[in-house]
Parts: structure tokens; sequence; C-alpha cells
């Protein structure tokens, strides 16, 4: 997870909205918000921080204020280690109960070339 935090030099709220809808496009945004005030976006998520800047930068004038990793609260965390020892535990269950189905392939010997090894 990284998060992008930017100055755009936007005039009105049109240019908000065209600004959003740019960002919004690329695959891997995770969250997206924008300071009215200070004309700042925030995005947050799996994606090139690079290709946003430079999407941005062909329409608007644009500062890099903050690149680098999310940081996630404490208690979302232990959340996630909950539901992954839930998965982990239904995983088991599924494995246990259901058994890999195990799968046999014949070749008949007219196919088979003849090898010689030299």
């Amino acid at each position: 997870m990284k998060k992008l935090v930017v100055k755009v030099d936007l005039r009105d709220d049109r240019d908000r909205s065209k600004a959003m809808r740019v960002v919004s496009g690329f695959e891997g945004i995770g969250s997206l918000s924008m300071d009215g005030k200070d004309n700042k976006l925030t995005v947050s998520g799996d994606f090139d921080p690079v290709k946003v800047v430079n999407k941005l930068r062909k329409s608007w004038y644009t500062d890099i204020v903050s690149v680098g990793p999310a940081k996630e609260d404490e208690g979302k965390k232990d959340e996630g280690k909950k539901n992954e020892d839930q998965v982990a535990n239904f995983v088991k269950a599924y494995e246990a109960y259901y058994s890999t189905p195990v799968t046999y392939y014949c070749v008949p010997p007219e196919e088979t070339p003849n090898c010689v090894i030299c």
C-alpha cells in the first residue's frame, strides 16, 4: 500500500472533478480524497505514483508533497489478522472434508516415439 499526496493547481470545481476522474481511472487505487481548501489530492492503494503524477501534470501544474507507505490503524490490523485466521481455519476444514482427487494420465503406446539415448 502506498500513499501519495500531491498539490494540484485547480481553478474550479470542474477541474477538481476532472482530476478526481483522471486519477480514479488507474488500476489499484484504494481511496481517493481531495482537500478543497489546499487543493491537495491524497491517493492510497497499490498503484504506480509516477504514472499518476505524470497524468496529472499533462493538464495541471502539480507538486509532489509526499510519497510513502500508507499507515494503517492498529484496530484494522487486528481485524485483518482475525479474518486471516478465520480463512485459514476454513481452508483447513475444507481440505479435510474434500480431499484432493488423484488424476491419472494414460498415454497410448502408439503415440510414444521410440527414443534412443546416445
